[in-house]
């Protein structure tokens, strides 16, 4: 019964989806050259609480635990594991005053309404996995920019998404990277649990009734401890709260 009502209501969503990427995209272009960054910014915030918006015509709920203080006066590393592209937009919706930016594969630059433009324009970092001489530069001059402006850097450091909710181990190159050129950042674990129910059966149909849950944990200052410890204590923290 599940699966027959994910048929019916998947083109729905997707029409809905579709047209939000669409009718943001310019939004976005018009904010940006007319208004400048902070102008964008809210676009881009808007554009992700109606995605959010969207997926509640398959029966999404969120819950997002965000008990701590965090503090907007210095450099985030929002560190957490990653399930779906679902992920995305409770991070930037639930976490705006933070000015999330994202660590993303170039790929997605390009040819996916509003999603390319912010992520070519946004502030985040497009990076070709296979071609260390560009990555690591493109990650360097992303910290920095964190670090300057006071912005939060978003990294999934499995790499790729967990299709069943189970953890792949973290890489560590890319937090080095952020460790190193961000050293006034806290770094703030995020464990995401049912984002990938979202695609359970698969990018057709979607999947219905999930309840996505974020659990943001306590935040943990940049060289409290050396890097292989503060890589693998964040792990273990994010993990723990892992429901598979």
């Amino acid at each position: 019964m599940r699966k027959i009502l994910a048929y019916l209501l998947s083109p729905v969503f997707y029409l809905a989806f579709g047209l939000i990427l669409l009718v943001f995209h310019p939004i976005q272009w018009m904010c940006l050259n007319l208004f400048g960054y902070q102008a964008h910014k809210k676009s881009v915030d808007f554009l992700n609480f109606f995605l959010i918006r969207s997926t509640h015509l398959l029966g999404t709920r969120y819950s997002f635990d965000h008990q701590f203080k965090i503090p907007t006066s210095q450099p985030v590393i929002i560190v957490a594991n990653h399930q779906s592209l679902y992920d995305i937009p409770p991070i930037i919706w639930f976490m705006r005053k933070h000015h999330p930016k994202f660590i993303s594969k170039k790929e997605l630059g390009k040819g996916i309404p509003s999603v390319s433009f912010n992520l070519r324009h946004g502030g985040s970092a497009l990076i070709d996995r296979k071609d260390p001489k560009q990555s690591i530069p493109a990650l360097k001059a992303f910290a920095l920019y964190i670090e300057k402006n006071k912005r939060a850097a978003v990294i999934f450091p499995e790499g790729t998404r967990s299709r069943t909710g189970k953890p792949k181990k973290f890489a560590v190159n890319g937090l080095k990277v952020l460790f190193k050129h961000i050293p006034d950042a806290l770094v703030v674990p995020v464990t995401i649990n049912n984002s990938w129910k979202m695609l359970r059966y698969g990018k057709y149909p979607m999947g219905v009734g999930s309840h996505l849950k974020f659990k943001v944990h306590e935040p943990i200052r940049v060289g409290s401890v050396n890097d292989d410890e503060l890589i693998s204590l964040v792990e273990k923290i994010i993990t723990q709260d892992i429901i598979v």
